[in-house]
């Protein structure tokens, strides 16, 4: 089943005014944009992001570069979905499919970025990337298992974690933040590698609370059946 006949669970702070903004958008491409071009459009900009992490250990003004990118990849995995719901040209399988076998590609590509740039130990760029994908996996079984297509954990979507991370690169660049350095267990990290460590914590924590609830709900209707050896 293709997210387009699931119920769309998005309760992002961003949510009402993205949508709008989105439809707005959708509206003014000009014919020749269709919903492939922007899915793959938004890869580049995570690869932008990649390449914008790796050169910041040259200088931490290539972080322009990843933000950029950041941008790029929100204009065209978000924009790529409302475009054919507007044109009504949706393919839910073949979309489906595409979408997010590509944006779990995107996600390794923004992870490792941040772990290959100065910004961030790649330990827990690597964790960040293991919760992300976590929800995500959660997302799809949730499309298939109970017919909720969640685009949203809480508060959160990708448009939100996309502007943490720009958050994160601008405070780098233009503060002093990133020398500080604590030792925990031995082991020297940054303010910054505390506040990917938080943000992987969320992820995790969203997962398991997410979890427990619809296990709950599944176990009353799908409840366990007397064993008669």
């Amino acid at each position: 089943m293709g997210h387009e006949q699931s119920e769309r669970i998005q309760t992002s702070i961003l949510n009402r005014m993205e949508k709008k903004a989105l439809v707005w958008l959708a509206q003014r491409q000009p014919a020749w944009v269709t919903s492939d071009f922007l899915t793959y459009i938004g890869l580049t900009g995570a690869i932008l992001f990649t390449a914008g992490g790796m050169l910041a250990n040259a200088n931490k003004l290539f972080l322009w570069i990843g933000t950029l990118g950041l941008l790029i990849n929100w204009y065209g995995d978000s924009l790529d979905g409302t475009l054919a719901r507007v044109r009504n040209t949706q393919r839910p399988i073949y979309g489906f499919f595409i979408d997010h076998t590509l944006d779990a590609l995107t996600t390794c590509l923004i992870c490792i970025g941040i772990g290959l740039s100065p910004v961030m130990r790649m330990e827990v760029a690597l964790l960040i990337l293991a919760g992300y994908l976590c929800l995500s996996i959660y997302t799809y079984v949730s499309t298939i298992i109970i017919n909720e297509f969640r685009l949203t954990y809480g508060k959160l979507g990708p448009t939100e974690v996309r502007l943490l991370l720009i958050i994160v690169n601008t405070l780098y660049m233009y503060t002093s933040w990133g020398s500080l350095q604590y030792t925990v267990y031995g082991i020297r990290i940054t303010l910054f590698d505390g506040i990917g460590c938080l943000v992987a914590f969320i992820l995790f924590l969203l997962y398991i609370l997410q979890l427990i609830k619809d296990l709950r709900t599944l176990s009353k209707k799908d409840p366990a059946k007397p064993y008669h050896p």
